[in-house]
């Protein structure tokens, strides 16, 4: 019998990255309504079912937060309203992938909620089924990120798949992270490799401690505004200087367009994950002052449209 943990003491703001125009269904997704938008599993967009899956985590939830481009702006505040979940829309004036885009969210998250919430970024184009073990993993998550760690989900494989990339899992949290049973699962991320051929996937099957990246992360604010500092200097000046432009418009938070545009483009893997990995500590351009890295096996029925 799995034993449920706590829910977490931690306020969890939801966070869901929708910057991708679907080219991969086109022409079912375009780039005016890309694959997030439409309804391909069941009656929810695959962004609304990203939001109503996280009402079982039981911590104190903030409202959803998305992060997507402006043209799309006016079907996110709907289909979040059909929900009757509104929440914070940040608008990316032009793309420049995940990495930026967590630091608009972090530094939106900080200006509106003083406690310094736990971010649970989610990627807007993800299929889980078993909502109860997603829940079960991110409460394990949250009681991690609320004491300063970075958190990501690996996707126990079930096949040597060529189209993911993977997460090596290596010793256990030290000290279990406080948290008990609720953090068991959890492993140091040992390093992050890329897409392999199909003798490595398999031979990573074989293994049995290679994940597959789901893209799925958990930390607190100021941890991820720390660490890309720390990394990435540039990115988050440039952020900086684009929220301090921000206007709002009812739900949407509008970033300075110019100084957006100088931000340089990287994910949130390239810039500081693999910097915090077993691997990533031992090499010769190692950041001192990161937080750990942990990731936390998933089995719920995932997939990535």
């Amino acid at each position: 019998m799995v034993k449920t943990p706590a829910p977490a003491a931690a306020r969890v703001q939801p966070v869901v990255l929708s910057g991708g125009s679907g080219t991969r269904l086109w022409p079912l997704s375009r780039e005016k309504y890309p694959k997030q938008l439409l309804p391909l599993i069941g009656e929810d967009s695959l962004l609304q079912a990203t939001v109503r899956r996280t009402d079982g985590i039981g911590a104190e939830l903030a409202s959803p937060m998305v992060v997507c481009n402006e043209e799309y702006r006016f079907v996110i505040a709907e289909q979040l309203r059909l929900m009757g979940k509104p929440g914070t829309i940040v608008l990316e004036p032009t793309g420049r992938n995940t990495a930026p885009a967590l630091t608009l969210a972090a530094l939106a998250a900080q200006a509106d909620d003083a406690t310094d919430p736990v971010l649970l970024v989610m990627p807007a184009d993800h299929v889980i089924l078993d909502t109860e073990a997603y829940c079960i993993a991110v409460r394990q998550g949250a009681q991690l990120a609320a004491q300063g760690m970075v958190v990501t989900f690996g996707i126990t494989p079930d096949a040597p798949e060529t189209g993911y990339g993977y997460i090596q899992s290596g010793a256990g949290v030290p000290g279990d992270g406080g948290g008990g049973a609720a953090s068991s699962s959890a492993r140091l991320i040992a390093r992050f490799v890329e897409k392999p051929d199909l003798k490595t996937a398999q031979a990573y099957l074989d293994e049995g401690s290679y994940l597959w990246n789901s893209g799925i992360f958990m930390l607190r604010a100021s941890v991820w505004l720390s660490a890309i500092g720390r990394c990435r200097a540039d990115i988050l000046g440039a952020c900086e200087q684009a929220w301090h432009g921000v206007t709002r418009d009812g739900d949407f938070a509008r970033v300075d367009k110019a100084a957006f545009a100088a931000c340089p483009s990287d994910s949130i893997d390239y810039a500081v994950m693999e910097r915090l990995t077993t691997s990533g500590r031992e090499r010769a351009d190692a950041v001192a002052g990161l937080p750990t890295g942990v990731v936390i096996p998933l089995q719920a029925g995932w997939s990535d449209v």
